[in-house]
């Protein structure tokens, strides 16, 4: 048997030639030529799909698997066929063909684990992966702790669960990247802080030593790190310092749409109903293609919720009505969709709607009606309908946990406005019970009790106050506050036990400090300073004054007279009235033509010129001078010429105006 190229045991001895070299693409065409020759060949079949998946033709390979069915069994192929529905995000597939394998290999464990991690099931995923690193024995056990540490990140962010410590070392940067997953997760924000800072270090002492990595190379790696520590960043408060670290992996375009997904949909948070044109951006980079295969449920969920957000911010009803009706039906349970579209409601001044479909949403879903309840409340309150507000807010109290602060405030400050104290006092002693059963003496539980017996005391119920004053007075009795708040209180309803509870007071001397009072009187603080006693007159003779300490008297500045003035004429007495009351005034003269002073064409002269001059016409000065006139010529500064300013660079010219003709006989 020959082909046209060669006997067929050429063509093999280039494939195995082709393989050692990884020339897949040449060992592929010699393939091609046994399999014209016989198309059955079980071992060049398998060798076309090696090659097929090795230069990344997934799809080619898998149609190779299904059209030879018969000659190749699940055995042979099984790896291959569930790599490359994996590799084409065919992940229930993949996980089908897994599990039909009979015999569990570890490179078939690997591969079972990444599907479970793509399926997010990752407590099944995490006994695949302890398995394998307990029962292997090979070079890649530090890529197996990788993937290890990086599911037990995913369950500290994506189920809120602490993960067990494990003792994976932090050797490399993505060990060291993943630790700071987890503790972000945990919400340990300043230590996994410092885990990034080191796992950044770890990577550039790694990168440092291949001379074929550029800086710019380094810089691609690292953008997940510097990602990662402005969203950490951005959770401590630090806005500015996390958007100009966004900037800064955005510019980088890493090939990672995933990476640039989530940095994106992070500035577009900051950035909230401001800089909407930066936002509307920015929302192009998480619609990516591919982005639904890099990122957890919950990301892709997040990411949706806010390009809905985005979308009424900018007015896009429709489009925003039409994100939120796709989140909805991927997530019927989830409360953020219907508080966007109740807010987009709002925003129409629809606000009965908006009271229907949140009241519709906690019938369906009683587990998040607190805080649907709460915003039924608000919505109540901006139509002043306080009633169906007190209401909305008793039933959100029925579930104490979640939302137990916002609807016990509210609640209190609405029984209060109502002056329902009985109700106000009635808020306060359920929770305290809530707390007391499940979390007694935790922090908030002791809070409550605090701002409990406060408000008793404000409204005059001493007698209620003080179950919860000895309550507190008991977890510390060296709090002299509350003890003094309670002797207060049973002064009005028991004088004898607050006889009693005095003896605990502490003694005046241990209560006595080293103040010294004159001091505290005369401080810059004190409200009212004592003044020294004046001195007894005739204890100290006065100085006598020498010459020095006689005090020089300034001299008085005389007053400016005006340029005009002349001290040998009287004034006007009639200065003082306005030009129109005086006697000398005639009035302005009326009837003459005024000269055309500077007009027509250059060095003509008018006839009225020499009247101008006035050189020709003697006039003796006036007696007593006039306001605003002077007995001599007065030069004052001549004012330039106004230059036309030049037009800018660019600018368009006006085209002038056209004239239109007039109705008439013709004329303009």
């Amino acid at each position: 048997m020959a082909s046209g190229s060669g006997p067929v045991s050429a063509l093999w001895t280039e494939i195995n030639r082709c393989g050692q070299n990884g020339d897949f693409t040449r060992a592929l065409k010699a393939v091609n030529k046994i399999l014209h020759e016989n198309k059955d060949d079980v071992t060049a079949l398998c060798c076309k799909i090696v090659c097929l998946i090795q230069n990344g033709g997934f799809k080619e390979a898998l149609n190779v698997m299904n059209t030879h069915t018969k000659s190749l069994s699940s055995d042979m192929i099984g790896f291959e066929k569930a790599y490359c529905e994996y590799r084409l995000n065919r992940v229930e597939h993949a996980l089908k063909t897994l599990q039909g394998i009979p015999e569990q290999t570890d490179k078939l464990k690997e591969l079972y684990g990444q599907v479970l991690y793509r399926l997010e099931r990752y407590d099944e995923c995490r006994a695949v992966y302890k398995d394998l690193i307990r029962n292997s024995q090979d070079d890649y056990e530090e890529e197996r702790k990788t993937n290890l540490s990086a599911v037990l990140a995913a369950q500290s962010t994506w189920e809120n669960t602490s993960p067990e410590d494990l003792g994976l070392p932090e050797s490399s940067y993505e060990l060291c990247y993943n630790a700071a997953c987890c503790l972000i997760g945990q919400g340990q924000l300043s230590h996994a802080m410092q885990k990034l800072q080191k796992a950044e270090e770890l990577c550039r002492k790694s990168l440092a030593d291949d001379s074929d990595v550029t800086e710019e190379d380094v810089e691609a790696e690292l953008a997940i790190i510097h990602s990662q520590m402005a969203y950490v960043m951005q959770l401590q408060g630090r806005t500015e310092d996390a958007l100009q670290l966004y900037n800064q992996v955005i510019k980088l375009k890493p090939s990672d749409v995933g990476l640039l997904a989530v940095t994106a949909n992070n500035i577009i948070t900051i950035n909230k109903d401001q800089n909407v044109f930066d936002s509307k951006k920015k929302v192009k980079l998480t619609s990516a293609e591919g982005v639904e295969h890099k990122l957890a449920k919950k990301q892709l969920q997040a990411i949706e919720l806010n390009k809905a957000l985005l979308a009424m911010y900018t007015n896009q009803a429709d489009q925003c009505k039409k994100l939120l009706a796709s989140l909805q039906a991927q997530s019927p349970g989830h409360p953020r969709p219907v508080l966007i579209q109740v807010a987009q409601l709002c925003r129409e001044k629809q606000h009965n709607k908006a009271i229907e479909l949140l009241q519709r949403f906690s019938d369906q879903h009683p587990e998040s009606a607190s805080g649907i309840k709460l915003t039924m409340a608000q919505l109540y309150l901006t139509q002043g309908t306080n009633t169906n507000q007190t209401d909305a807010l008793t039933e959100s109290r029925l579930n104490f946990q979640g939302c137990l602060k916002c609807s016990i405030s509210a609640l209190v400050t609405m029984y209060t406005n109502e002056e329902d104290i009985d109700s106000a006092i009635d808020v306060f002693t359920q929770a305290i019970q809530y707390y007391q059963s499940e979390q007694p003496g935790s922090a908030i539980h002791l809070s409550l009790v605090r701002e409990a017996a406060n408000y008793k005391l404000k409204y005059g119920r001493k007698k209620e106050a003080t179950s919860d004053l000895e309550q507190l007075w008991k977890r510390n009795t060296n709090d002299v506050h509350t003890l003094a708040q309670l002797i207060s209180a049973y002064s009005l309803v028991d004088q004898d036990k607050a006889k009693a509870l005095s003896k605990h007071l502490p003694s005046p001397d241990t209560m006595s400090f080293n103040v010294d009072v004159d001091e505290l009187e005369n401080s810059h603080g004190a409200t009212y300073i004592r003044k020294k006693a004046a001195k007894v007159v005739g204890e100290s003779q006065p100085k006598e004054q020498g010459p020095q300490d006689v005090k020089k008297k300034k001299k008085k500045k005389k007053g400016k007279l005006p340029k005009n003035y002349d001290p040998k004429s009287t004034p006007d007495p009639e200065r003082w009235l306005p030009m129109r009351e005086r006697s000398y005034y005639r009035g302005k003269k009326k009837g003459k033509k005024k000269e055309q002073v500077g007009r027509g064409t250059q060095g003509a002269t008018s006839g009225g010129s020499a009247e101008l001059d006035a050189s020709k016409s003697a006039s003796s000065p006036p007696t007593s001078p006039q306001p605003g006139s002077g007995t001599g010529t007065a030069t004052s500064n001549a004012v330039p010429p106004r230059q036309q300013k030049p037009a800018a660079a660019g600018a368009a010219r006006k085209k002038a105006p056209t004239k239109k003709k007039k109705g008439g006989k013709g004329g303009w």
